[in-house]
């Protein structure tokens, strides 16, 4: 392997909203600071990503002092305070019941308007104790954010690289190559092998050390273009010939973190198992 090191971190802030790329990042137990701390519900409590609604990927979150400020087209900007957490609301997310704090009425009605749908927009208040990790894959005691499952994903371009050679060899050629926002990571790798991601157990990032928790299995979401919203066949299609495993289209690993730290772009990336 050449110099392993971290190209790039993207958070973000509003659960399938577009990801924001940062220089550096804190790490906490249960995610890179700022990242999906903040999701929209339906009027049943149930999560809304980019799976219901692909326009999400145009909507943006921007981290400021005490609160997020969203953008979206046709909308004028929005600066919404953390909630004070006064009382909660249950967040139906993969099955999991969690409890959140709703933000203000005119987060609500921005979100809503934008979406065309009731929607309302809720802040995770003490991710230490809201939500545990799938027990199947967790040690005791280790939380997450309102990410899908796990506090982080990982990526390597040598696996984008690889899966692109095989998109462009397929059906649906003329989609390839994908970016990587796509598979919407926080911790982008450069310098590793393809699939090297793949028999990771434990990795160090810079000054930060995690446990490599399981592949992470792809959904639609990953054919949404995050330019424009609309969708395709890749790479789920190729996903689905070339990496299907455990019955599952593998793309990424999820980690997580082992020690508290700041991880930063060029740090370098060391398998420790």
């Amino acid at each position: 392997m050449g110099n392993t090191e971290l190209q790039s971190i993207h958070v973000h802030p509003v659960k399938a909203f577009r990801s924001l790329s940062l220089r550096e990042a804190v790490v906490e137990p249960w995610g890179l600071a700022g990242d999906r701390r903040w999701v929209l519900i339906d009027d049943g409590g149930k999560v809304v990503t980019q799976r219901q609604q692909p326009r999400l990927a145009l909507a943006a979150a921007e981290l400021v002092p005490g609160g997020v400020r969203l953008s979206a087209p046709g909308l004028d900007p929005l600066t919404v305070p953390v909630p004070e957490p006064v009382g909660t609301v249950t967040v139906e997310i993969f099955g999991d019941k969690v409890e959140g704090v709703l933000a203000d009425t005119a987060a609500h009605a921005w979100c809503s308007a934008y979406l065309g749908a009731d929607v309302r927009l809720v802040h995770m208040d003490e991710p230490a104790t809201r939500r545990p990790v799938d027990p199947d894959f967790a040690l005791p005691g280790e939380t997450v954010s309102f990410a899908d499952g796990y506090p982080l994903l990982v990526t390597t371009t040598a696996s984008l690289d690889a899966l692109n050679s095989l998109i462009a060899q397929g059906r649906h050629a003329a989609e390839g190559p994908l970016p990587m926002n796509r598979f919407r990571p926080n911790a982008v790798v450069s310098g590793a092998t393809p699939w090297a991601e793949d028999d990771w157990s434990r990795i160090a990032i810079g000054e930060v050390t995690f446990r490599v928790a399981k592949m992470c299995g792809r959904c639609v979401v990953t054919t949404t273009d995050q330019t424009t919203a609309g969708r395709g066949k890749e790479p789920l299609y190729t996903l689905g010939r070339h990496r299907r495993i455990n019955g599952k289209l593998v793309f990424g690993q999820n980690l997580v973190p082992q020690s508290r730290g700041t991880i930063r772009v060029g740090d370098p990336v060391r398998i420790l198992d």
